[in-house]
């Protein structure tokens, strides 16, 4: 550890206040305002559907391709962050990410839109790993539970209240004003950013594998594109689509193995060598495919069906995400004081049952039963999500946050890519064979979506065999339990 790295953090764990330290303050705020794009277009799908004359399954390509980009991106990013400074990290990302925004406000074509999203998302992925590296290295093992609920709200809280912000913009008008909205702001938290910042330790230097970076870009964003389109094309298209992309993730994982001897490899699998990282890296993937997936079912069956405005689904859906918000910090002192499985494993088995409830709704279900058990994912979800993240990133050693925080974020993004379109291909699938069958479209769309939530529930109660799996506490690599 360097010198000036050993003094931060030196005073960070000695702090009798138990105050979180300004610079991961000022990367949540960043990290919130990136990442809440990542479903901020979600409430805008009908209207750009209108808009530039384009299906349901191309317009939910706006939030595909963002996470699709960010799961490229962020395995570059366990190289980058270890050999620039945190400012210039900061600097690079919100710059990006500016660029993205502006471009995607005056879009003039749908093509280009999609480009400006990718741009943006280039920004993003450089955030979240920033942010996972420099907590785990400047917050005291028995704090992070606490810090961890805090960053909650960048993570999983900003995704959640994406549909509710936009639907509040789309009232005022064009879908081009909620980017005309997001670019002053991250501008001027970037700008403060930079003025407040410090940098964390020393960068290293060194080349990075272009090789890896082509493998993993190619190999993921095949892959989720084959998935995507299985019931949208002919059968030998989308097994050729999804097995070339299973070929090149493995060809990643494999020459990433054959760098590790040189201790030079883009994206270091020996964070796989830890079993408490390993589950919780399988949970929070298959958590985010239920999470990702799920919430853009909502907001299409409260405008299609139920004829509401952007604003009136917003607002219905903004308690969940207000409750996961409030909930995170106290679910991470819950777990500095008694561990993660009285938190994630009934966490996951009410998320189960929310999504089990969801998956019942029918043309006339009363809203305040959606908004409960919306609220109820999304508190569940807060349970699994802060004791999750604290768990597996604390069971490695420090010189492997920087691989195992972009690991995770990279699976993470995948696995929401996966279930958004795993859950639109079933909606979609079973409405046409309903339809088919002489059902009207309005009831066909609901036999659709309650397939769709029932392959949501069913991936949840994988999310509860990984939770029986967890040990309460992990041990550090200096042998000292992680939060007590």
């Amino acid at each position: 550890m360097t010198a000036p790295l050993q003094e931060f953090e030196d005073e960070v764990v000695e702090d009798p206040t138990g105050r979180t330290p300004l610079v991961i303050k000022l990367l949540v705020a960043a990290t919130f305002v990136v990442i809440l794009n990542e479903t901020i277009m979600i409430n805008a799908i009908p209207r750009l559907m209108a808009d530039f004359d384009i299906d349901e399954r191309s317009a939910q390509w706006l939030s595909t391709v963002f996470m699709l980009t960010m799961a490229a991106v962020i395995p570059l990013t366990g190289w980058f962050l270890q050999r620039v400074p945190t400012r210039t990290a900061y600097t690079v990302a919100m710059a990006t990410f500016c660029v993205g925004t502006a471009l995607a406000a005056v879009a003039p074509s749908f093509e280009v839109l999609l480009g400006a999203r990718v741009v943006q998302a280039g920004g993003t992925a450089v955030m979240m790993p920033l942010l996972m590296t420099t907590l785990m290295t400047v917050v005291a093992e028995s704090d992070r539970g606490r810090v961890m609920g805090q960053v909650t709200l960048a993570i999983s809280v900003a995704p959640a209240l994406g549909p509710a912000v936009s639907g509040v913009i789309l009232e005022l008008g064009s879908w081009r004003l909620i980017f005309a909205f997001v670019l002053p702001v991250a501008a001027l938290v970037a700008v403060f950013g930079l003025r407040q910042l410090e940098n964390v330790g020393e960068a290293q230097v060194s080349s990075v594998s272009w090789l890896s970076v082509v493998l993993a870009a190619g190999g993921f964003s095949t892959l989720v594109y084959g998935l995507s389109e299985i019931g949208n094309g002919s059968t030998g298209t989308v097994t050729a689509f999804i097995v070339v992309g299973a070929v090149l993730v493995v060809a990643f994982a494999a020459y990433q193995l054959k760098l590790q001897r040189s201790d030079a490899p883009l994206l270091d699998l020996r964070t796989l060598k830890h079993r408490t990282y390993t589950v919780s890296l399988l949970l929070m993937s298959a958590a985010f495919m239920a999470f990702l997936g799920s919430m853009i079912l909502l907001p299409l069956y409260l405008q299609n069906i139920r004829d509401l405005t952007e604003l009136q689904t917003g607002l219905l859906v903004m308690p969940g995400g207000l409750a996961m918000g409030l909930l995170g910090p106290q679910v991470g002192k819950l777990y500095d004081r008694f561990g993660s499985r009285p938190l994630v494993i009934p966490g996951s088995i009410g998320m189960v049952v929310a999504l089990g409830v969801l998956s019942r709704v029918d043309l006339d279900t009363p809203y305040a039963l959606i908004l409960g058990f919306h609220v109820l994912l999304m508190a569940c979800l807060a349970a699994i999500f802060t004791p999750v993240f604290t768990m597996g990133l604390g069971d490695l050693p420090m010189n492997l946050y920087s691989h195992g925080s972009s690991l995770l974020g990279t699976l993470q993004q995948v696995a929401g890519a996966i279930g958004t379109a795993l859950l639109i291909v079933v909606l979609q699938n079973r409405s046409e064979d309903l339809a088919a069958g002489g059902s009207s479209p309005a009831e066909a769309f609901v036999g659709g979506l309650q397939w769709a939530f029932v392959v949501g529930a069913v991936i949840g109660v994988v999310v509860i065999v990984l939770a029986l799996m967890l040990p309460s506490r992990v041990e550090s690599p200096e042998g000292a339990p992680v939060g007590h």
